[in-house]
């Protein structure tokens, strides 16, 4: 058992070094990143088991994140359309407790959100301690479909002085610090690009629109967008060579094959959250006792009084590990019980 975990964690560091986008190198996404990519050493059988295992490792790691409550996690997922960003969030957290998990999808903004600056509208919405927050899109989209848009510029309602060729430079400064201020106050960003391949996206585009129960999902809006293929690819790894850093690296996961995506996904989260050493709470010696005092109070309650050397031996049990199991005590005080009865 040891050995597959062992084998388990060897894989997923392989794995995360191919997708992470070193900080500081400047990086070619269509050279360098291939969003077909499944890895030689993986199955999709495998990928499936190792992933259901992987969502209940990721359950009980946010069990210990919320009663910890020291350190919040951000998601942040971008993708271009019908990369399974919604499919990943579904597959991924299907363990989790929900109560624990805040997903925010981010459109366009509203009236209110446009009077503000662009990063208000999430900062408002970030994840408490203890708690999981994922941004479906976030305040990312504002160096990527605003900068393929610049006439989304006007709505903004920027000084005139602000709107020059350096806004992309500074935004992407600003968006470091932010995280940076974030990581420094306890919340880790994960950042997360879906990379899925042009070809694959029409497929997918497809199927949306001559299957009933997916059309739906089937927009023109989106089919427009793919018209801008090669202005989001530029934009994406510009936005990849200024913003993936030290503290909030970003991680570009192939989403060519969706059994692969999802593992991927899984595999940042888990070890974003091991490296965290999260952990129960340790009980003082104080709150100890009040356990047993409240355990023997609630005890006296089911009908009646245990034998003293009973609760004496489970007393010293619980704060000795030393002690002797009380289980013989047990046994000597229903003896010493039966054999008062035959007395009488």
């Amino acid at each position: 058992m040891a050995s597959r975990i062992e084998d388990m964690e060897t894989r997923i560091e392989k794995l995360l070094d191919i997708m992470r986008v070193p900080p500081g190198k400047k990086i070619d996404l269509q050279k360098d990143y291939d969003p077909g990519f499944t890895g030689k050493w993986v199955t999709k059988e495998e990928a499936e088991e190792t992933l259901a295992k992987g969502v209940q490792l990721l359950a009980e790691m946010q069990d210990k994140l919320w009663a910890q409550n020291q350190y919040a996690l951000l998601m942040i997922l971008q993708a271009l359309d019908a990369a399974g960003k919604d499919g990943a969030i579904k597959h991924v957290m299907s363990g989790v407790n929900p109560q624990g998990v805040d997903v925010h999808s981010f459109k366009g903004p509203s009236s209110e959100e446009l009077d503000h600056d662009y990063l208000w509208r999430n900062f408002k919405t970030l994840p408490s301690r203890g708690r999981i927050g994922i941004f479906n899109r976030s305040y990312y989209e504002e160096v990527l479909v605003v900068r393929v848009h610049p006439e989304f510029l006007a709505s903004q309602q920027l000084p005139p002085a602000l709107k020059d060729k350096r806004i992309w430079r500074r935004r992407f400064e600003e968006i470091n610090n932010f995280e940076k201020y974030l990581v420094d106050n306890g919340i880790i960003v994960v950042k997360i690009f879906l990379y899925v391949s042009k070809e694959v996206q029409k497929e997918r585009f497809l199927e949306r629109a001559m299957m009933p129960e997916k059309n739906w999902k089937f927009s023109v809006a989106d089919m427009k967008e793919r018209a801008h293929w090669d202005d989001y690819i530029a934009a994406y790894e510009d936005m990849f060579n200024h913003t993936s850093t030290e503290w909030a690296p970003w991680y570009i996961v192939p989403a060519d094959h969706k059994w692969f995506t999802r593992l991927a996904v899984a595999a940042v989260l888990y070890n974003t959250m091991k490296n965290l050493n999260l952990a129960y709470p340790t009980v003082s010696e104080q709150q100890k006792q009040a356990l047993l005092a409240a355990k023997d109070e609630l005890e006296r309650e089911d009908g009646g009084l245990k034998d003293k050397a009973v609760v004496k031996a489970e007393t010293k049990a619980a704060t000795d590990p030393q002690a002797p199991d009380a289980s013989s005590a047990v046994t000597k005080g229903k003896a010493k019980k039966k054999g008062k009865k035959k007395n009488k």
